[in-house]
């Protein structure tokens, strides 16, 4: 239950034991006496767990009324840390009453290998904010907690003094964790040289790890309470040199979708700029390939932004610029995704002209053009500087040595497939027809 600025799972706090002898008198405490309430409370953590969602909307909803420090947290980030902390307060109950196991690990809400991850780089929110706030946050998560479970008690009728004996522990647990926080936060001030990691890092890497953390259907739940708005995951690329994240900002900054401090939610990955937005961006971008995704909600996202990386890199492959969805690429995204078909297309379409040597060169280039316009005849032939004869002359050689017909429209297909996988995935060495494609 600690809110924002207690370690995560996985890390050293204060163990049962230890918080057993300091409510004890120094007397470790007999696993033997809980057995009275030894199935009340596994009933009870179960019952508040599968009311997960409502008790984090009620703890994120009171810090954002109570300090506004957490108001300007991403709804979705504040929501994924309270309901971990949530879940590990529970096993913190069920660790305190499991006979036998008092410092085992607590069980998750998620289930084994389920819970989502921080990303790297993103650490607890306490980080940025005033430690006097952390302490309020702690204190709200453990009271909302504790009351929803002392009702789940109650219900199943535990007496008075069972539920005294339980939260006695709990808040000396709770008090021990908050030392803990202040030690932490001082530890830290103390390493960065009294000034954490500033916000606008963290909020790059949160937007990083919602476009490249696929979530689990199991794990939708870190996203309880209301959604939010759908939005579009894009990946934006520079035409020509480096990719700078303060032009790509500049140049989508009517669309970009922000966080509650106004801030655009945009990130780097590997060199490109990437984010969200709110819409589609109207302006042409003449400067920049960029390709979106649907507009999704969060648990969504990673997999459009899949989508989008793969439509940037293939208008890069085929050098386009401006704003492109990967279906609007059509046939030109699908020559990107399966090189296999590709391969086979080259060596039955154009092996056969690596044997001509220069012939065959020049039959490549004249079919090339000649799709490249259209099949304007008179127009290819300009780009190549020769007369519409010799290009003609050229096309007939062409399908007399390649076995093809360009009158035939899926031969036509095949050529252009063959001759647009070798701009997208280079051109073979060498390009024998295998058995099975003669």
């Amino acid at each position: 239950m600690a809110y924002a600025g207690a370690p995560e799972p996985g890390t050293a706090g204060p163990s049962m034991a230890s918080v057993r002898t300091m409510h004890h008198g120094g007397r470790q405490r007999p696993v033997g006496d809980t057995e009275e309430v030894s199935t009340r409370v596994p009933a009870a953590v179960a019952a508040v767990r599968e009311d997960l969602g409502a008790v984090v909307a009620e703890v994120t909803g009171r810090l954002r009324a109570e300090l506004p420090s957490y108001a300007r947290v991403p709804p979705d980030l504040l929501t994924l840390r309270v309901t971990r902390a949530v879940d590990r307060g529970m096993g913190v109950v069920a660790r305190l009453y499991r006979a036998g196991g008092a410092d085992a690990p607590p069980a998750t809400a998620y289930g084994p290998g389920v819970a989502p991850a921080a990303p790297a780089g993103v650490g607890a929110i306490g980080d940025t904010v005033p430690v006097g706030d952390v302490l309020h946050a702690h204190r709200v998560g453990v009271d909302v907690v504790w009351s929803r479970f002392a009702a789940e008690m109650t219900a199943r009728q535990a007496t008075p003094e069972e539920l005294l004996e339980i939260g006695e522990q709990v808040w000396s647990w709770a008090g021990a964790m908050t030392v803990r926080i202040v030690r932490r936060r001082a530890l830290q001030d103390v390493r960065d040289g009294t000034r954490p990691e500033a916000t606008e890092g963290r909020l790059e890497a949160y937007v990083r790890m919602l476009l490249t953390t696929p979530a689990d259907p199991s794990a939708v739940r870190v996203f309880t309470g209301e959604p939010g708005a759908p939005r579009m995951p894009f990946r934006a690329r520079a035409v020509s040199g480096a990719t700078a994240l303060t032009d790509v900002v500049r140049a989508l900054r009517p669309w970009l979708a922000v966080d509650p401090a106004g801030e655009p939610m945009v990130t780097a990955v590997d060199g490109d700029a990437a984010g969200l937005l709110t819409g589609r961006p109207s302006a042409p971008c003449r400067n920049l390939v960029v390709g979106l995704g649907a507009a999704v909600t969060a648990p969504d996202l990673a997999e459009e932004f899949t989508a989008a990386s793969r439509a940037v890199q293939t208008a890069v492959a085929f050098g386009m610029a401006g704003v492109f969805t990967r279906d609007e690429l059509g046939l030109r995204a699908a020559v990107a995704q399966t090189p296999a078909l590709g391969e086979r297309l080259v060596r039955q379409r154009l092996a056969p002209l690596r044997e001509r040597g220069d012939e065959g060169v020049q039959l490549e280039e004249a079919v090339a053009a000649y799709l490249e316009h259209g099949l304007r005849l008179e127009a290819a032939a300009r780009t190549l500087f020769v007369h519409p004869n010799t290009l003609r002359n050229r096309l007939r050689r062409f399908e007399e040595v390649s076995g093809t017909s360009l009158r035939d429209p899926a031969d036509l297909a095949e050529v252009w497939w063959a001759l647009a996988h070798q701009r997208v995935h280079g051109r073979p060495a060498a390009v024998a027809p295998s058995r099975r494609d003669r």
